[in-house]
Formats: structure tokens, C-alpha cells, sequence
């Protein structure tokens, strides 16, 4: 069973659909619930096993309670996509530094980085009982190399993500347990159709494939990572970038 943090966002719904449709049993935790209803209701009706709970991710009573009624639901997890982030902009730009407010910073710190701890920790036991798992982390080609579209939180939970997926690797591996992260480059979700058109255009000019991605090739990463194809691949970080910032 599969649970998706974030899962009713440009990027997370997408890869609850690809999971879904695949055959697996989908767990959708969103703060969303307008969202992510009508996401897994869609879903039910193609005869796709979904369930949604609705979770403060950066709250770890939250993700507690959201973890009971998966399982409950659904059954154990196996597979955790630890897909949630923000990126607050401010007239469609980030903040420097001395103008970002401290409950901003930690906010994006919650949400992009303290949910991966919240819900491994509270997923890791059942996988290491059962000695399989395998987990997903969402980093960014921001947690590689300095970009001035995004503010010093995103840079920062993104480059903590990257520390964090080595280190559980390294931790988890003896378990049968698999632990990767995929960074992303500039793909086409609401969050960057928010953002300047400059900025994007600026951004395609400099990729490779000259486009911005698409949410499915981020799920299709997903997908190879936590299947059959990848049980030899852990502690990566994959660009899903179009070769841009290519490192």
C-alpha cells in the first residue's frame, strides 16, 4: 500500500493516479479536503482502492491520526511518498532573506521537511517488522545549487531533504528497506503557472529539452523507484529536470 503526502497538489495527485490506476491501494493525505475528495472520488468510481485523511503534515498529532485511518482503511504501508512542499512567493516573487518572517520560515520547514521525519518515523517500524519498504522523498535542483526564483526556506528544507535521504538509506538498508529522493526541475503545476512568466521562460531557455516537465514524469520516477526495476538503487537523488542545473 502506498501513502502520498501532499496528494492533492500538481505533482502529488498525479502520482496517486499513476499508483492508483497501476492497482495499488492509495493513501492521499492533503490539508486539502476540497481537493483531495474530489481527487479520490473520481478514483473510487474507476474502481481504484483510495482513502483520504486530512493532516497538518508539519504536526506530528496530525500525520499520527491521518497514518491510523490509512492503515486502518487500506492496510500496512509499504510504500511512502513523502510528496508535500510549499514555496511561498509574495507578488509572485520570494522573499530575501531580512524580509521573510520567522513564522513563514518555519512553516516551509514543517511542511517540506519535518512531514518526512514525521511520517517515516511513524512508518519506518511496520516496514523494518515486515523487512520491506521503500521511500520517496521530493527534494528540488534547488537543494543542489543556488536559484534566485525560489526563497532561502525552499533552498534549505530541499538540501535538508537530500542529507536526510543519505542518511536513512544508510540506516534503513540492512531492513530491506530503500530510501531515494527525486529532484525536480521547472514542471507545470499551478505552483509555477503562479509564477512571473519571465521567470519561466527564463528557466526553458536554459534546459536542455527547452520545455518545462510534466507532473506523470515525475510520477513515472516514482514509479521505477519504489518497483522491482530499482530493489539495488538506494541513498539517489534523481533530477527529473530536463538536464537543467545538471550536477
Amino acid at each position: 500500500m502506498v501513502l502520498v503526502t501532499g496528494g492533492g497538489g500538481g505533482i502529488g495527485s498525479e502520482i496517486v493516479r499513476q499508483y492508483a490506476r497501476q492497482g495499488a491501494a492509495v493513501g492521499v493525505v492533503d490539508r486539502s479536503p476540497e481537493v483531495a475528495n474530489a481527487l479520490v472520488s473520481t478514483l473510487a468510481a474507476e474502481g481504484c482502492k483510495v482513502h483520504f485523511a486530512a493532516a497538518d503534515v508539519g504536526n506530528y498529532a496530525d500525520c499520527e491520526a491521518a497514518c491510523r485511518s490509512v492503515v486502518a482503511a487500506l492496510g500496512p504501508v509499504d510504500t511512502l511518498i513523502n510528496n508535500a512542499g510549499i514555496s511561498p512567493k509574495h507578488a509572485g516573487l520570494p522573499s530575501p532573506i531580512w524580509q521573510m518572517e520567522p513564522a513563514e520560515w518555519l512553516q516551509v520547514m514543517d511542511v517540506n521537511l519535518n512531514s518526512v521525519f514525521n511520517f517515516t518515523r511513524l512508518l519506518a517500524p511496520g516496514m523494518v517488522q515486515r523487512r520491506f519498504g521503500r521511500i520517496v522523498s521530493m527534494s528540488s535542483v534547488a537543494g543542489k545549487a543556488y536559484l534566485d526564483i525560489v526563497a532561502a526556506h525552499y533552498s534549505t528544507t530541499k538540501a535538508g531533504l537530500i542529507g536526510l535521504t543519505r542518511h536513512l538509506a544508510g540506516e534503513l538498508g540492512p531492513h530491506g528497506i530503500t530510501v531515494n529522493a527525486l529532484a525536480p526541475g521547472r514542471v507545470d503545476t499551478p505552483m509555477v503557472a503562479g509564477a512571473p512568466r519571465e521567470a519561466n521562460e527564463a528557466v526553458i531557455a536554459v534546459t536542455p529539452l527547452r520545455r518545462l516537465g510534466k507532473p506523470v514524469e515525475v510520477a513515472d520516477a516514482c514509479l521505477f523507484l519504489t518497483s522491482d526495476q530499482s530493489s539495488f538503487i538506494t541513498g539517489q537523488v534523481i533530477d527529473v529536470a530536463g538536464g537543467w542545473l545538471m550536477t
